[in-house]
């Protein structure tokens, strides 16, 4: 394989994460992964950050320049630990099938676990101003490299399935993002999704087997 989650993770935070990330830091990031909870990334405020990480604003600036900095960190960090989380739920011999269920409930058991983080995501992120865009594009580069990665593996190769391309990864990952997202803004349990996620990625994996 060209790349693997631990290249395209580091890859993915080289112009966000500081080489800082001592114990302050990490208690603003879980202050805004708590406010955005509470109540959501756009009503958070660096007020409400420092109260969850019971610091102080000056502690807050000391670390990032703005409410923004720190959502980028916390979703790159978050998104890395996801693709990590996926990859160590596969078992890579095992049959394919069986794998992609593996790997879509080790999505919707991350998921599960901060709903309202992975909604901001989702919607928030595309909506910031052009500095966030790079991100963007990198976290979904992850996500498609580590499917790609997945389906290239002797599980895959024994039915006879080729690898993934990219296209059809970004499809798998949009999806997924997209019955997400709306399983948590109508107030559904997120392990609704995991049938029809599974369902759909196996059709799309399989077709040629």
């Amino acid at each position: 394989m060209a790349t693997t989650v631990a290249d395209d993770a580091a890859s993915a935070g080289a112009s966000n994460t500081p080489a800082d990330n001592g114990p302050f830091r990490q208690r603003l990031l879980d202050g805004l992964a708590a406010s955005i909870t509470e109540r959501g990334y756009r009503a958070s405020t660096v007020a409400d950050i420092v109260r969850h990480a019971r610091t102080s604003k000056r502690t807050f600036y000391g670390q990032f320049s703005t409410k923004e900095q720190c959502f980028l960190e916390l979703l790159h960090a978050d998104v890395g630990k996801l693709a990590e989380d996926i990859r160590d739920a596969v078992d890579r011999d095992g049959d394919w099938q069986t794998q992609v269920r593996q790997a879509v409930e080790a999505y919707v058991d991350h998921i599960d676990a901060q709903p309202a983080l992975t909604l901001s995501w989702i919607r928030e992120l595309p909506s910031l101003d052009a500095a966030a865009r790079p991100f963007q594009r990198r976290g979904m580069q992850l996500l498609t490299s580590l499917l790609m990665n997945l389906s290239d593996n002797p599980g895959f190769q024994t039915a006879g399935l080729p690898p993934l391309t990219r296209p059809k990864a970004v499809i798998l990952v949009g999806g997924l993002r997209e019955l997400t997202a709306l399983a948590v803004e109508d107030g559904h349990r997120v392990r609704e999704i995991v049938e029809p996620a599974v369902e759909a990625s196996v059709a799309l994996l399989g077709y040629r087997h």
